[in-house]
């Protein structure tokens, strides 16, 4: 079964996930880690479960989702894997960091690119993945079946929808996304998102504003 652990990183407040199963292997998602103590509280909680990372994943290459990629890299040998439509995002994350006033390390790039269609394991688990575009170009979403889980990056919050307003962002992309492809999935399904509180799907179909 797979166990979902959530950390709260870096200045804009993202969501880092560490997906597990009773293996021990596990998924490091969207690393935001930034600083030296963000970076300890998901060692410490690896080691704390035991755990082995297998795999480094993003659904999306914004810097706040990619401010840890090369510490996990260093840490565990791991490189990235996300669609390959965001590699140039992946590469103008620095450049945007300090537009923010932040400063991070270049993600390394990726060790295979993802998409639609691609399976990702870990111990006994799978994720199968969504293509998402539109709150950045090449977003994808993680989901299984089995439990209901998705880790779907800043497509969709709790009553909200990712923002549109930055580079490669279209709106009208973002709301086919999520009504043509996300909500095809039952509405059971638990969405855990880039920033905020967990939903589910049933929600955000009845209740989110901007998709009424």
């Amino acid at each position: 079964m797979i166990k979902v652990a959530s950390f709260i990183f870096n200045p804009f407040q993202e969501n880092t996930y560490v997906v597990y199963d009773e293996t021990g292997e596990c998924a490091i998602i969207d690393p935001g880690c930034y600083t030296q103590q963000e970076e300890q509280e998901l060692v410490d909680f690896i080691n704390a479960e035991n755990l082995k990372p297998v795999l480094l994943l993003n659904t999306h290459c914004h810097v706040d989702h990619v401010m840890g990629n090369n510490f996990v890299f260093e840490k565990y040998g791991l490189l990235p894997q996300y669609n390959q439509i965001e590699q140039r995002v992946l590469e103008l994350a620095p450049a945007h960091a300090r537009m923010f006033g932040v400063d991070m390390v270049p993600s390394p790039s990726a060790e295979k690119y993802i998409d639609e269609g691609d399976v990702i394991e870990f111990g006994t688990s799978r994720f199968d993945i969504l293509f998402l575009p539109g709150h950045s170009p090449g977003s994808i979403a993680f989901y299984n079946e089995k439990q209901k889980i998705i880790i779907g990056g800043d497509v969709l919050f709790y009553l909200s929808i990712g923002r549109t307003d930055l580079p490669g962002g279209n709106h009208q992309q973002l709301i086919t996304s999520i009504k043509k492809s996300l909500f095809r999935l039952d509405d059971e399904y638990i969405v855990y998102s880039g920033h905020g509180q967990t939903t589910t799907l049933g929600n955000e179909k009845r209740f989110n504003p901007f998709l009424q």
